[in-house]
């Protein structure tokens, strides 16, 4: 049974976690970029991750970038992006890409204050163009240097902090007890022994 404090610790976690805001990772080959995207997931308290691999198996998860994050995470598998945009939809969570096409918008311009899954492609390919096809928009990070691109976690790390500043704003991560949050402290609770 955990301390008071470290049971303490674990509850205000969760009632910081946005059930509403989730992350997809895909085909990202690089272990340590996926590590580092589930640390940002953990840190600014976004609780579900979808890994999208549909030619081989997700990379290993790095315990040192990760801080051990992936623990405190709800990771979900998918195979193909019609499943995925199925089950985010049956939540009531658009599906949005990050890549710049004819529909992307600014991520300033995106409402990240109700429901979004932001999906965070490739290092090299960026996001594919099966799931592009599914997802409901787009979203690019402005740039105004010579490179064209960021680093996949620190793309996933200015996305999601933007979400936090536009939830802080607006007051919807306000800090908050539920039977979702209950539930996963018991897994936790349950895990920790």
């Amino acid at each position: 049974m955990p301390t008071p404090e470290r049971l303490a610790r674990m509850r205000s976690v969760l009632e910081h976690r946005q059930r509403d805001l989730q992350v997809v990772i895909e085909h990202i080959r690089d272990p340590h970029n996926a590590s580092a995207i589930l640390r940002t997931c953990d840190a600014l308290g976004v609780h579900t991750v979808h890994l999208l691999y549909t030619d081989q198996p997700s990379p290993e998860i790095s315990r040192t970038v990760s801080s051990s994050s992936h623990q405190w995470l709800d990771i979900r598998r998918h195979s193909d992006p019609q499943s995925l945009a199925d089950a985010l939809h049956a939540e009531g969570v658009p599906l949005y890409v990050t890549r710049r096409d004819e529909r992307a918008k600014a991520l300033v311009e995106v409402d990240f204050t109700g429901p979004a899954a932001v999906v965070f492609g490739n290092e090299h390919r960026g996001c594919s163009d099966e799931v592009a096809a599914v997802a409901d928009g787009a979203l690019w990070i402005p740039m105004v240097g010579m490179v064209e691109s960021f680093n996949v976690s620190v793309s996933a790390a200015i996305v999601l902090a933007e979400a936090y500043r536009q939830r802080a704003a607006a007051g919807t991560n306000a800090p908050r007890w539920d039977g979702w949050r209950q539930q996963i402290l018991d897994g936790w609770l349950a895990r920790e022994g």
